[in-house]
């Protein structure tokens, strides 16, 4: 009796990847949103559940779109690594305050985490981090009011070139599969 031939299993997207409504952003295909999908991202405010997130991706603001989630939490309460990558750049803004640009593992995401009131020790960029890992601490830098501490957080397609960090966004909001944790 000949050996069976053992062949990598498929890829399979797991159950219940957020529907699209046939409504992308240019740049960003239904592949991209199985890809994120797979990636099960963790909320990136430590003790924060999935549950617990709004919505305001679409909320206006001024003349523009907001076009990422908001997460009130105490300043200072950690925020986490949302998926597994690398720090794409650190820096500070005007309008981002103290901000992280990461990749997903894969270079086809960029993670924006924006309004920092610092980011963890030691942490550069380059390094890689896993899901859960500590980059910084909930503040109100930059645009943000100094009475709302919150993450402003952004998932974009990473763009080509020099901008990578400028890509077509993604609503994150419905893509958050496991609760923030801080890893030991």
């Amino acid at each position: 009796m000949p050996t069976p031939v053992m062949r990598p299993a498929a890829a399979t997207v797991p159950p219940n990847r957020p529907a699209s409504s046939g409504v992308l952003s240019p740049g960003v295909s239904d592949a991209d949103l199985d890809a994120l999908w797979t990636r099960q991202l963790m909320v990136p405010i430590a003790g924060m559940e999935p549950a617990q997130l709004r919505d305001d991706y679409e909320a206006r603001r001024g003349a523009r779109a907001h076009l990422a989630l908001d997460m009130l939490a105490p300043k200072g309460t950690a925020v986490v690594a949302a998926d597994d990558g690398r720090i794409g750049r650190l820096g500070t803004t005007p309008v981002g305050g103290n901000i992280i640009y990461a990749l997903d593992a894969n270079d086809r995401f960029v993670y924006y985490y924006a309004h920092l009131d610092d980011y963890a020790r030691g942490l550069a960029v380059g390094d890689y981090v896993r899901k859960g890992d500590v980059l910084g601490y909930v503040g109100t830098t930059g645009n943000a009011p100094s009475n709302t501490p919150h993450l402003h957080f952004q998932v974009m397609r990473k763009g080509a070139g020099r901008t990578w960090w400028e890509g077509p966004p993604i609503n994150p909001w419905a893509f958050f599969v496991h609760s923030g944790a801080p890893n030991r």
